[in-house]
């Protein structure tokens, strides 16, 4: 099929003499620039405009802006006409967008010459776009692959943690619902508003289940005891934290920089048990020394097993667990987090009777 010109040019002799020339292009006409952007609309298809800069209600100059205020005219090559005196023109018309320009007298063959290049340029961005719509989906394709697989592993080890302790696995499924619904909330917050992005918060969702993987590695006589643990023992279930960040670093040791997904799981897994006044564990940060992956995990974390039942002690109540948690912020829990869960302590408390 042969390509589309349109050519908006109040003057009828040149009209004529420039649809006389393109005998193998399909040849639009208007002879104005609001008639003539009725044609370009109905013809995005075109290939390229051949505008004159001189015409009445609305000239070239206007046109131009109009096709560069809209992006759907992003491929529409313009060419304009001008006389030999008006090389001011010509200039403000190729900052306005136009691609090239040609003068009056109308030389065929300089029109044709322009126009086989812009038709070819034309040809290059389009192969071009798809070429990049092509890349595009291969990376999508493989970006969504990629999760997947991340998914697929994390949900590996939390199972592996389930043979291991049921009620462990509970707690990393409710927290892990629990954390979505305080994001949700806290986004609202203009404090939180820069970190919490749509990219960081599906990947912190994701990872919070990883925050107590290291537990695999703590013997069962004391990760299962019926009973409190001595101090000794305290201080080995407390390395379960120190497993858990080992574990990841492993697989960075050839990496040049660590990946955001599994920099925020480092953060969840090695920053859950430090508390606001800096009295918490392994690193005795304080305040927003803390990641706010960490921190937002150390108020999910407490409350859930604060009304979950353990084997070495019953669940405390609602109303209990709530009032611990408003006697401990602003020492184990970052404040404005802390006011957040408050706000959202009935849906925490659904997620545990759901689940």
């Amino acid at each position: 099929m042969k390509p589309k010109i349109i050519v908006i040019e109040d003057s009828k002799t040149d009209r004529l003499i420039i649809e006389s020339m393109l005998p193998d292009y399909r040849v639009y006409s208007a002879v104005n620039g609001l008639e003539g952007i009725d044609v370009i609309n109905a013809n995005l298809d075109a290939a390229v405009v051949i505008l004159d800069l001189n015409m009445p209600l609305m000239n070239g100059f206007a046109v131009l802006k109009h096709l560069r205020s809209d992006e759907k005219y992003k491929n529409i090559k313009v060419i304009i006409l001008t006389n030999s005196n008006e090389i001011d023109s010509e200039l403000k018309g190729l900052e306005l967008g136009a691609a090239d320009y040609v003068r009056k007298p109308i030389n065929i063959k300089s029109l044709r010459i322009r126009i086989d290049i812009l038709l070819s340029l034309k040809e290059a961005q389009e192969k071009m776009e798809k070429q990049n719509y092509v890349l595009d989906r291969l990376v999508h394709e493989k970006t969504e692959e990629l999760l997947k697989s991340k998914l697929i592993t994390i949900n590996a080890l939390v199972h592996l943690l389930e043979k291991r302790n049921s009620e462990t696995y509970k707690h990393t499924a409710r927290t892990r619902k629990m954390m979505e619904v305080l994001l949700n909330h806290l986004r609202n917050n203009p404090f939180f508003e820069a970190e919490l992005t749509d990219d960081f918060t599906d990947k912190l969702v994701n990872t919070t289940v990883l925050h107590d993987i290291g537990k695999i590695g703590i013997p069962d006589s004391i990760l299962l005891k019926p009973g409190k643990l001595t101090d000794e023992e305290f201080f080995i279930m407390k390395k379960h934290v120190d497993y858990g960040v080992e574990a990841l670093q492993l697989e960075l040791e050839n990496l040049e920089s660590v990946p955001s997904f599994i920099k925020i799981a480092l953060d969840v897994i090695g920053s859950h048990h430090e508390k606001y006044d800096g009295t918490g564990y392994p690193k005795g940060l304080k305040g927003n020394e803390i990641p706010l992956s960490g921190r937002l995990m150390a108020i999910i974390d407490v409350f859930d097993a604060l009304v979950s039942h353990r084997v070495y002690r019953k669940a405390f109540s609602f109303a209990e667990a709530i009032k611990i948690i408003k006697k401990s912020i602003g020492t184990h829990f970052d404040p404005i987090i802390g006011k957040a869960f408050l706000e959202v302590k009935d849906q925490m408390y659904e997620i545990v009777k759901n689940h």
